[in-house]
């Protein structure tokens, strides 16, 4: 039996991201199709295995991914904005005949997997074509932010993507920036005051410092062209 504890990630008042429980780390990028579109997702660097660390929420940090203390330098403001409801409360529901779409917009994290094929609000139309539901299921997957659910009318499930517990560092080549940090595998995030997000297979955290949706990331990262 492991000795290490539960994974779990704690934000720290107006500092960085406390993860515990030895989680693999490693770099996740953006693959693109010949017309540009975001396609795969592709591995990038892996780093040595931690029984903890703390992660850069301010941005600024000289010593990226893994913070510095330079959030005290610049007073950094890291107030959590984000809604404390489940995704269903937040989520718009896009009907199709043997597929629904759930989407919380407020969670994007602008990595465009939803735009390829005639985007994934249109595919759902369509989901009684085999090809198309399989597109569908792949694209709403892919996002890693879990903004886009695609469910199962027959069984009323979701169907989401088997991913390992982990933490991934978003990598965007197509628009020369760097993205959230993703978590995978259901990782339950705490907030600075001990409320328990929902824990989520897909979730999105900010680590340029610039969402307005703290902690969830807004895509602000590709505004500023923020860079790890």
């Amino acid at each position: 039996m492991s000795d290490n504890p539960t994974p779990k990630v704690t934000i720290i008042k107006n500092g960085p991201y406390r993860v515990s429980g030895a989680v693999p780390l490693s770099k996740q990028i953006i693959g693109v199709n010949a017309e540009g579109e975001s396609e795969t997702w592709q591995q990038g660097h892996v780093y040595p295995e931690q029984a903890a660390c703390s992660l850069c929420r301010c941005g600024h940090s000289q010593n990226k991914p893994f913070c510095d203390g330079t959030h005290k330098q610049i007073q950094f403001d890291g107030t959590e904005t984000a809604s404390r409801e489940p995704y269903a409360a937040q989520a718009k529901v896009f009907d199709g005949p043997a597929m629904q779409l759930t989407d919380a917009e407020s969670l994007c994290a602008f990595a465009r997997y939803c735009d390829p094929h005639g985007q994934v609000w249109s595919q759902v139309e369509h989901t009684d074509e085999h090809a198309v539901r399989e597109r569908f299921i792949r694209q709403t997957g892919n996002c890693p932010s879990g903004r886009l659910v695609a469910i199962d009318k027959h069984t009323g499930r979701a169907v989401e993507p088997s991913l390992p517990v982990s933490i991934g560092l978003v990598e965007d080549p197509a628009q020369q920036c760097s993205g959230p940090i993703w978590l995978r595998g259901g990782i339950p995030v705490v907030s600075a005051e001990g409320f328990e997000y929902e824990v989520r297979n897909r979730v999105t955290l900010c680590r340029c410092g610039a969402s307005k949706n703290k902690p969830f990331c807004d895509g602000s990262h590709a505004a500023i062209k923020f860079r790890d």
